[in-house]
């Protein structure tokens, strides 16, 4: 087990990077960026955080416009404020506030995920986590898929200790002690029983203690990430005893056994050799992975619309409902 305080973000296999973004931005003006000035910024390429915030890759919204992927999954749980999602699959979303949205690239997928900050009138908080999980290499080319995890339907479990305080735990990926998470893509990792993978948020008051159980593989590798407050961690034979500091603390746990095959990773890019790297670039080049629908590079959503997902099949969800409807 290992424990890190963010903001370094060291992941281990089948993990291959886990990004933190917290940025404080400014009211929204009339496109839905900040309405502050952006000199001095290096726009396309904004990642110093001046005031407090980042425009990242974005040149009137923060975020990142259209860029591919191939080989591995992305998982966004956003924490604060919203995403607008666009890929080349013709699917698309805005989702945040405790939303995850889970992303098989496969063989190869083109996405743009943008923040857009919807309050004129009050400050445009944005927290988010996008981890990436690795495909082996019988699935790095899979067919693409998206999925929405909304906050509504996430389960949780919550632990009591001995004074009375509970720990709530949003059970993204994994059982917990008999919780069953909602259903990874079929193609990930984390589908397979025998991978172990979990992926929890913790939110503990001041000097709350709760045990997670132990993994269910010695082979399995667990990482404690405290995010904000303080906590200690330690091992009770094989499961994992935290306690929260003065404060209280939130802790992001992720686990999982290895893939235990080489990685080769150059950008948006992960497979197991170099050749792999070489053939997803010539692919792309020869195919765009299914040329970009949207006739912008990041499409955003009307200031007023909800949180909502469009599937690449027409099938459109709206957090809440019973059934999604069909455009």
């Amino acid at each position: 087990m290992m424990v890190v305080t963010l903001p370094v973000l060291e992941t281990v296999d089948p993990f291959l990077f886990c990004a933190h973004h917290l940025d404080a931005y400014p009211p929204g003006n009339a496109e839905l960026g900040p309405d502050a000035p952006l000199a001095g910024r290096d726009l396309g390429m904004d990642f110093a955080g001046i005031d407090g915030w980042r425009m990242y890759h974005g040149l009137t919204v923060p975020g990142f416009p259209q860029h591919p992927h191939r080989g591995f999954e992305t998982v966004t749980f956003v924490r604060h404020g919203f995403v607008d999602h666009s890929d080349s699959l013709g699917a698309t979303a805005r989702f945040g506030r405790g939303d995850v949205q889970w992303l098989t690239a496969g063989r190869g997928i083109v996405h743009a995920e943008m923040f857009p900050l919807l309050e004129r009138d009050a400050p445009n908080p944005c927290e988010l986590f996008q981890i990436w999980l690795n495909l082996p290499a019988h699935d790095k080319m899979v067919d693409p898929y998206f999925t929405m995890l909304w906050a509504e339907d996430l389960p949780h479990h919550v632990v009591t200790d001995d004074a009375g305080r509970e720990t709530d735990i949003t059970v993204i990926a994994g059982a917990l002690a008999g919780v069953q998470p909602l259903a990874p893509p079929p193609e990930s990792w984390a589908a397979r029983a025998e991978s172990d993978v979990a992926i929890w948020h913790l939110v503990a008051p001041p000097g709350a203690q709760c045990t997670l159980p132990a993994p269910a593989s010695d082979l399995t590798i667990r990482t404690v990430y405290v995010i904000e407050g303080t906590a200690v961690s330690a091992r009770d034979a094989a499961a994992t005893v935290i306690t929260a500091g003065a404060d209280g603390a939130e802790i992001l746990v992720l686990q999982g056994r290895p893939i235990g095959e080489p990685v080769a990773q150059y950008g948006p890019f992960v497979m197991n050799d170099r050749a792999g790297i070489a053939q997803a670039f010539a692919d792309y080049r020869a195919t765009e992975f299914g040329g970009w629908p949207w006739p912008v590079d990041g499409p955003v959503h009307d200031r007023d619309r909800g949180r909502f997902a469009r599937h690449p099949d027409g099938r459109v969800e709206t957090p809440g409902e019973l059934a999604p409807t069909v455009d």
